[in-house]
């Protein structure tokens, strides 16, 4: 167990009320609040903005994204150190 994680979807647990990057299979990038998440990976992101080139494309606002379109999530605090 590292950092109270033993299971997958604990990383989503614990990004709660944080934000998130998600890379999607479009080859879209969206950084946004995580509000809630299901076993599908399904997803809420409030404040949601469309990332491209590393630079905000847009902003969406509340936003619902789709599990099966969904690559990766990654803590965003982490993601930008990189």
């Amino acid at each position: 167990m590292v950092n109270g994680i033993e299971r997958p979807l604990d990383v989503l647990n614990n990004a709660k009320g944080r934000e998130v990057l998600v890379q999607l299979k479009n080859n879209r990038q969206m950084v946004g609040t995580l509000l809630a998440f299901d076993i599908h990976i399904n997803i809420v992101l409030d404040n949601a903005k469309e990332i491209v080139d590393n630079e905000e494309k847009r902003s969406i606002g509340l936003t619902f994204l789709r599990g099966d379109t969904i690559i990766f999530i990654s803590p965003a605090g982490i993601a930008k150190r990189e």
